[in-house]
């Protein structure tokens, strides 16, 4: 047991981290660092790329793609040493979808399990590499989806699934791959139907309102697995061996979900997206349209559209795109603190030792104590901005500025 947790201390293998809740046990992280303090090591990435990074088996492995998305990679790091392994072209593609400047054309975070990398990039392509040798075990190009402004969701694996999203301006659905073959296992569209009148009286067309960006995530409800999967204007549950719904909590004027849901206390917290989210309180019994029976409590604002919540304890902390945080109790909903922390936040804030540290997309770190009060402990500055989330390697940070990735350690 105790090799078992030394193990997980030392892996973040997904977006988030293990369990996709952006915790670590790590102890011993740093409090202060700098360009010149505490930094391991330092990494040129080629490319433009908003993927975060993971961290499994003594390497580090981040996608990216040439600005105009016409090539794709991945590249896989040393830990140690940040001295690059692979850098394995995956894809060409002859004819990119548009992708809205503000996002990349790999901004999905991959995946990690021994021995196996997994990647994509949205319909422009997903493969399975072997991590030992680069060599890419299978692909596939023939996933649908018009991302309208390019794609974000991130993989994720239960048992012998790989489980993607694709909500696009003309496809939404979610569809679990079998991992070791890449065959399609299942695919579930959304039911919530795109037909709205809109201003000029015809049926709903904006891509926006289709779009999401969520990455799904997979709790336990009544001893089963229930899959919880953020898409446009709803939030669904799914049988993740099959793809049949179970429930759907419909939020008709929020569209376009960008975070990963995280549970605790019977409940799953669900910020909303854009284009004024709230953050719901949803208990994940029930079937059909729970909308008007199992939501908890709603909280309407300081509510994030990009970054992900976290639970600490029995508080939930999250910042606001425009930098004010604040911590609220997961049970009710009651606000315990807000404050400014500044600057402007795409990436998910990431929670260990006692500690809460938000990323700005301008390299600043602010460090809160993960308490009733607020309490400034640390302000931190690196590199050129941070619109990936950090993981969490042991006593260290592996942090992805638009530039560089770093090791960030005492």
């Amino acid at each position: 047991m105790v090799t078992v947790a030394l193990l997980a201390g030392w892996q973040w293998p997904e977006f988030r981290g293990p369990n996709g809740s952006g915790k670590a046990t790590s102890t011993g992280l740093p409090l202060r660092w700098s360009e010149s303090e505490n930094v391991r090591w330092k990494t040129a990435l080629h490319g433009r790329a908003w993927s975060s990074p993971v961290v499994l088996e003594n390497k580090v492995w981040v996608t990216t793609a040439t600005q105009d998305g016409r090539q794709l990679f991945a590249i896989a790091l040393d830990q140690a040493t940040g001295t690059v392994i692979h850098d394995l072209k995956l894809f060409d593609v002859a004819t990119p979808q548009y992708a809205h400047p503000f996002n990349t054309y790999a901004s999905p975070t991959p995946v990690l399990e021994p021995g196996r990398a997994y990647v994509t990039f949205g319909a422009p392509g997903t493969a399975a590499i072997d991590t030992a040798t680069g060599r890419v075990l299978w692909e596939r190009r023939d996933l649908e989806c018009n991302h309208y402004r390019g794609a974000g969701s991130s993989p994720i694996i239960f048992r012998d699934l790989l489980i993607l999203h694709y909500d696009g301006s003309d496809l939404q659905y979610a569809v679990a791959l079998d991992k070791r073959t890449g065959k399609t296992v299942w695919k579930t569209e959304r039911s919530i139907a795109f037909n709205d009148l809109g201003p000029d009286g015809k049926p709903e067309a904006e891509g926006d309102l289709r779009k999401a960006f969520a990455t799904p995530q997979i709790i336990t409800v009544e001893g089963a697995p229930l899959l919880i999967s953020m898409g446009a204007k709803a939030t669904y549950a799914y049988d993740p061996l099959t793809g049949k719904e179970r429930w759907r909590v419909e939020e008709r004027t929020n569209h376009s979900a960008s975070t990963r849901p995280v549970e605790g206390f019977g409940l799953v917290f669900l910020p909303t997206g854009f284009p004024k989210g709230e953050l719901l309180a949803v208990r994940p019994e029930g079937r059909g349209d729970i909308t008007q029976t199992h939501v908890a409590w709603r909280l309407t604002r300081g509510v994030p559209n990009k970054p992900s919540v976290l639970l600490v304890d029995d508080l939930l902390f999250m910042t606001t795109d425009a930098g004010v945080a604040s911590a609220v109790e997961a049970k009710t909903g009651a606000v315990v603190w807000t404050g400014r922390i500044g600057g402007t936040h795409s990436a998910s804030p990431v929670a260990a030792d006692g500690r809460v540290y938000f990323f700005s997309e301008d390299g600043t770190t602010i460090v809160v104590e993960a308490g009733r009060t607020f309490k400034v402990l640390a302000e931190n500055h690196l590199g050129d901005g941070f619109m990936a989330s950090p993981a969490i390697a042991g006593k260290a940070f592996i942090v992805r500025s638009r530039t560089h990735l770093y090791r960030v350690e005492s």
